[in-house]
């Protein structure tokens, strides 16, 4: 394998792992934040509800705590495996910074190097890779992966050979649900006002 395609191999293999990292470390934050957070405004709200009982929409607002609740019902079952996320993703991250320096090994030597070592080693941690992920993520993982990979991460190196463009920071799934969610706001607005 010549050095440019090792380097792009090496970036390509890094967005994977590190999306992967990602993708567990927010089941992670999800099972551990979102039902806390539930709970909270839940009560907040219930207590507001209690001093202030005439509130005209007071039906919508305990409609949506409910749906609050479902919510948080669906999150409990993966409370038992929440460690075994941070874990992984910590496993993970391990991945991605040995293949960082394997890139910036590569792309240090000569491109009439040999890089049969450097192929192996990337396969070692390829296998390392492919061994030992969840694949039961919960729903919206994808999303809050996206952000954490795209905000909060140094991803520069892979970025110099995959070349991110707007569209590849936003699930194609997340875009869809924004669309649908303006086209819906539009249709409501029409109605309302007809």
């Amino acid at each position: 394998m010549d050095k440019d395609r090792l380097l792009y191999a090496l970036a390509e293999n890094g967005y994977n792992i590190v999306f992967g990292a990602r993708k567990h470390f927010a089941t992670y934050d999800i099972i551990e934040k979102i039902p806390g957070m539930f709970a909270f405004f839940g009560l907040i709200i219930g207590v507001w509800q209690i001093y202030y009982p005439g509130f005209k929409y007071n039906m919508e607002v305990s409609l949506a705590l409910i749906f609050l609740s479902i919510i948080a019902l669906y999150i409990d079952p993966y409370k038992s495996s929440k460690e075994d996320y941070k874990d992984r993703g910590d496993k993970l991250i391990q991945l991605h910074n040995q293949l960082r320096e394997l890139y910036y090994s590569v792309k240090s030597k000569s491109a009439n190097d040999s890089f049969i070592q450097e192929v192996t080693e990337m396969n070692q941690i390829l296998t390392q890779y492919n061994t030992g992920n969840i694949a039961n993520q919960i729903l919206f993982s994808d999303w809050y992966a996206h952000y954490k990979l795209f905000a909060k991460s140094q991803y520069d190196w892979i970025d110099e050979q995959k070349h991110f463009k707007f569209r590849d920071k936003f699930p194609l799934s997340f875009r869809f649900f924004i669309v649908i969610v303006i086209i819906g706001i539009l249709f409501l607005c029409v109605y309302r006002y007809l």
